[in-house]
């Protein structure tokens, strides 16, 4: 955790600027049921519509021009993909996405929009991943993970940072978990500065690789049902240096199912009128499961993204 502590504070400074300091904006409607107070990371707010920004521009802007040149290489769903094309855009380079068969066709159009070629590979994200990776290699390119790579979990790590200093006391933070980059270095911070906050894992029950490869010990290959939290869904890689992180930082998992997961989209875009994704809502879902435990705590969900289609929308709202 020491690495990951030091990748994340090296990241604080060096994206300030390039990356948003999103808002922490109160929820009554989330708290007053439970008598809570409970707040909102509006990382949905961030630059391309996801938290992914962050750990982009911390790797990106950590490469040397070689590197650059030679190409880079992603593997995504879709917001990291965006979130590369994002920072790679200021540095004057391109990337090329390799992205599952089935991606949200919104979100490969934000890809696409970044100039980056995309390319398709797999039905899981893992299976994509893997591919995408041999092909860095063999071709020389330089190779960006969406989440196994202390750079990129340093830079998502750093919304732990803004929501201390946003929110000294918080007694447990809710937090959609996939490959675990983001609770990953969202819990080394709170963990080494607030050490009594509670980090809540959240995934849908359709796709929840990371926590039964935590509560099994080892890197699970489990196959994923489609969910609407297609951010965190799929495998994890083999070796990933999340895996050990989430076991150390994260307190405990919640899994939800999906019409949990779409009524606190829906309940969260009409009660603050913000665009929610699948995985923010995860998480919204997670902190309904155990509200009644939050009696008079301080509470902060992170909202890691806005990127739905027009078509999950209108499914989510009916």
């Amino acid at each position: 955790m020491k690495e990951i502590l030091a990748e994340v504070e090296a990241a604080a400074g060096r994206i300030r600027g390039h990356a948003r300091e999103t808002p922490l904006e109160p929820s009554p409607a989330l708290g007053e049921a439970a008598g809570a107070r409970v707040f909102l990371k509006c990382e949905n707010l961030q630059h391309t519509g996801s938290f992914k920004a962050r750990g982009a521009l911390n790797k990106v802007m950590s490469l040397s021009r070689a590197e650059i040149d030679a190409g880079v290489v992603t593997a995504s769903t879709g917001n990291h993909g965006a979130a590369v094309g994002f920072a790679l855009a200021a540095a004057g380079g391109r990337a090329t996405v390799f992205v599952p068969e089935g991606a949200s066709a919104t979100k490969l159009a934000a890809i696409a929009r970044r100039g980056c070629e995309i390319r398709r590979h797999g039905v899981d994200s893992g299976e994509t991943e893997a591919f995408a990776r041999a092909h860095a290699e063999a071709t020389g390119a330089t190779w960006i993970s969406p989440y196994n790579d202390p750079l990129v979990v340093g830079g998502q790590g750093t919304v732990g940072v803004e929501l201390l200093r946003q929110m000294p006391r918080i007694d447990a933070v809710f937090v959609a978990l996939g490959g675990g980059g983001l609770v990953g270095g969202i819990g080394a911070w709170l963990k080494a500065h607030s050490p009594a906050t509670r980090v809540v894992a959240c995934s849908p029950s359709n796709s929840a690789v990371m926590a039964r490869s935590v509560e099994a010990g080892r890197i699970l290959e489990l196959d994923s049902l489609p969910t609407l939290s297609d951010g965190t869904a799929g495998g994890v890689e083999q070796g990933s240096i999340t895996f050990p992180l989430v076991r150390e930082v994260v307190d405990e998992h919640v899994l939800v199912g999906e019409d949990e997961i779409a009524a606190a989209m829906r309940d969260t875009m009409e009660a603050h009128h913000m665009m929610v994704e699948g995985a923010a809502g995860v998480a919204v879902a997670g902190y309904r499961r155990q509200a009644a435990r939050w009696a008079g705590a301080d509470v902060a969900i992170v909202l890691c993204g806005a990127n739905l289609s027009l078509a999950t929308l209108r499914s989510v709202l009916s």
